[in-house]
């Protein structure tokens, strides 16, 4: 890529990402004198009308997973009664105990634990996902090396496994080995059996894959790391929350949760389709003795005797309180019939991509619509939608984009804007076939850079940019 090329890409990026420069004052210091709090609000509700029109409208993949105003409201009450509380200081706020160890329990009878259940599936509250994964395999990592000895452990994901196990195996000095997918996306047994050696300390598998939507052959998988006396991690932070009521309703969910004996941690986003706000997520696991190689304690600080269940030491007890809530208030009824309305949404809308010759369906799934193409650019396709108002993901290795299904595309209308406009996408990407637009550029640069980290610096100075006044 020529350098003016590059520059114009950082300068549109940079555009995209700092839109409010003329419109807002900036601060990159204190004020001197403090701004009206009136004021304050005025200003943070003019940005959150320009911001919530394209996810209230339906617009966008995931992002937010549930969006109705008295939903909102609710959960915006509740994190207001619960602000100042810390479940780091449970000898103020014991509520805070409450309302976490109900979450846990609540999601791990979800997930196939049952009241008689030995040893006990347990847990905690994390702040996302990412933390869910990287707690769990750190605990892996920390019972291999009490247990079993093992000093250079290795974990196995398939290639569609997200990317936070790599972030884990960065941060925690263990080995990554990726195996392939079979033809339908899904993890290819044979290779993961092939891929176990002596330090293996856990297998990874997806419910679904963030890509593709796809579920991993679970059972399978779980097996082979039980005959091999390893952990079974499932990732069900995308499907957590929705696969369970999927089943329900009568679709084909394969097994993924603890009813399998071969699965011993599973993490679920309590803040997608659990709909609480967003910084909330459950890792479980099928004993509290794997559990406690997830603590840190320290017993020789002059600052007193210090613990804390995950990473961080303080944390908010609103949004554990305000996750709490939304399940206790949606209830079972309420979880069945949104699963119900986002999977025949999903279905309506597979069919309309599966309606354009141009496009194929990649995966088999039940909430998410990914598909490529054999002629076109689908990244000049992504950016055509973009133009549209849509804001889809973009994938590659192959070169895709998907649309997660939330409750916002189930508003009437939003399936049938889905199909009219990706058709027209599809049309100008036909009649225009020398545009490949921003994300083109971007993905074509990550295809085709032979320097290895030359894609990752770009993605860093993106980073920088998001902290630059």
């Amino acid at each position: 890529m020529a350098s003016t090329d590059y520059a114009e890409m950082m300068e549109g990026l940079e555009k995209a990402l700092k839109p409010y420069r003329e419109r807002f004052p900036t601060f990159a210091e204190i004020p001197e004198e403090g701004r009206g709090r009136h004021e304050v609000q005025r200003e943070m509700e003019k940005l959150r009308r320009v911001e919530a029109s394209r996810w209230k409208e339906g617009f966008v993949s995931g992002g937010v997973y549930h969006g109705d105003k008295e939903h909102i409201d609710f959960l915006n009450r509740v994190y207001a009664i619960n602000s100042q509380s810390n479940p780091l200081h449970t000898d103020l706020w014991p509520s805070t105990t409450k309302f976490e160890a109900e979450v846990v329990s609540m999601t791990a009878r979800m997930l196939g634990a049952s009241r008689g259940d030995a040893p006990e599936i347990c847990g905690t509250l994390t702040s996302g996902g990412t933390e869910s994964i990287l707690l769990a395999m750190k605990t892996y990592r920390d019972h291999a090396r009490a247990e079993k000895g093992i000093t250079e452990p290795e974990l196995i994901a398939p290639v569609s496994a997200h990317a936070a196990f790599d972030k884990a195996a960065q941060y925690f000095g263990i080995r990554i080995l990726r195996t392939p997918l079979g033809g339908d996306y899904a993890a290819d047994v044979e290779a993961v059996r092939k891929a176990i050696t002596k330090n293996t300390i856990v297998i990874v598998g997806s419910a679904p894959s963030f890509p593709h939507g796809v579920v991993d052959p679970i059972e399978a998988l779980s097996e082979l790391a039980r005959e091999a006396g390893v952990g079974f991690h499932t990732d069900g932070c995308l499907g957590g929350f929705l696969l369970p009521w999927a089943e329900k309703l009568g679709y084909p969910v394969p097994p993924f949760d603890f009813r399998l004996p071969g699965v011993t941690s599973i993490s679920a986003d309590t803040h997608k389709f659990g709909y609480a706000p967003k910084g909330s997520s459950v890792i479980l696991y099928r004993g509290p003795e794997l559990r406690r190689h997830q603590y840190y304690a320290t017993t020789d600080w002059p600052g007193g005797l210090y613990f804390s269940p995950t990473f961080a030491g303080s944390r908010p007890g609103a949004l554990g309180a305000a996750a709490w809530a939304a399940l206790v208030s949606i209830g079972k009824r309420g979880y069945r019939e949104a699963a119900k309305r986002i999977l025949e949404t999903t279905r309506r809308m597979r069919s309309a991509v599966a309606e354009i010759g141009e496009l194929h369906l990649i995966g088999e799934s039940l909430f998410v619509v990914a598909f490529g193409s054999e002629t076109l650019n689908i990244y000049a396709v992504l950016d055509s939608m973009s133009r549209k108002n849509w804001n889809l993901n973009g994938l590659q290795l192959p070169p895709a984009v998907h649309l997660c299904v939330t409750l916002r595309h189930t508003q009437p209308g939003v399936a049938d804007r889905f199909a009219a406009d990706l058709k027209e996408a599809v049309e100008y990407v036909k009649r225009n076939p020398e545009e490949t637009g921003m994300m083109g550029v971007i993905y074509g640069l990550a295809a085709s850079v032979p320097i290895p980290g030359m894609v990752a610096d770009v993605l860093k100075t993106y980073m920088d940019m998001m902290y630059k006044v």
